[in-house]
């Protein structure tokens, strides 16, 4: 690649305008919050979500109420063609903007099984990696033809790939295979001035936690208690660091994984 084609990536990438952000599992929690703060960012934000239409549609119009520009388009990660459905959902909710170039790719879904690895059946194991490791990678494999050059791919894995809990050990395993593939990705898309990073977030205050967490105050003692900015995050901790690696600031930034969990365990 030559010095002005380089050039002519960076121009692109800081024009955000240009490009659409498509974030999965984006009707609630920390996806709600990416989402949110990419239409912020002046992105025409793709809100993904599995089967919660009015959550999403809630996501699309708080963007909107903002200035910004959002829409959304369902489709369930769980199924084993997951790539090809995903695009074609998304095509058929953009409209005319399916041919707008894919400048941000979040691959923030997921999901939780919890149990030691007795507890664990093979369906919810298998149902993990699908949608956890395998729907992310072949979304992103469908998506290369559409992701422009200059733009950025995140994936969003999870602060127990460094700090080991017995209690969710396919969980972790799936987004270590998450964590595993950024690098090479970086590497592959390099050349095309495309980065991939990965954040890992630790426990946050998500309506996903909400039944264990709020008003458990020994538990949030606990947890906070092991960061060492001493405070329990919440999903906009989470949506800014993503939109900094989703940003012009953060083009010589790849294959990196993030920790974001205020410090868990330092």
């Amino acid at each position: 690649m030559s010095d002005t084609d380089l050039r002519d990536i960076e121009a692109l990438d800081a024009r955000k305008s240009d490009g659409i952000a498509v974030v999965t599992g984006a009707s609630r929690g920390i996806g709600a919050a990416i989402a949110s703060r990419l239409g912020a960012d002046g992105y025409t934000v793709a809100v993904h979500y599995r089967q919660d239409s009015a959550a999403a549609a809630d996501v699309v119009e708080k963007i909107t109420a903002a200035g910004g520009a959002a829409f959304s388009f369902a489709a369930d990660l769980a199924e084993p063609d997951t790539g090809t459905a995903f695009w074609a959902s998304y095509d058929a909710a953009a409209g005319a903007l399916r041919d707008v170039p894919v400048r941000v790719l979040v691959n923030n879904a997921g999901i939780v099984v919890d149990g030691v690895i007795e507890e664990t059946s093979t369906e919810d194991f298998n149902r993990l990696l699908q949608v956890n490791a395998t729907a992310p990678y072949l979304i992103i494999k469908e998506a290369l033809p559409r992701l422009a050059d200059g733009g950025r791919v995140v994936n969003v894995s999870s602060g127990a790939t460094r700090v080991p809990m017995a209690g969710i050990a396919g969980y972790t395993m799936s987004k270590g295979a998450l964590e595993a593939l950024t690098g090479p990705l970086a590497q592959h898309l390099g050349p095309r001035g495309i980065t991939v990073n990965a954040i890992r977030p630790g426990t946050t205050d998500t309506d996903m936690n909400a039944g264990w967490l709020r008003g458990n105050s020994e538990a949030v003692a606990n947890i906070v208690g092991l960061r060492a900015l001493r405070r329990m995050g919440g999903p906009a901790d989470v949506g800014d660091v993503v939109a900094l690696l989703a940003s012009h600031d953060a083009r010589w930034i790849t294959g990196q994984i993030i920790d974001a969990t205020g410090g868990e365990r330092l």
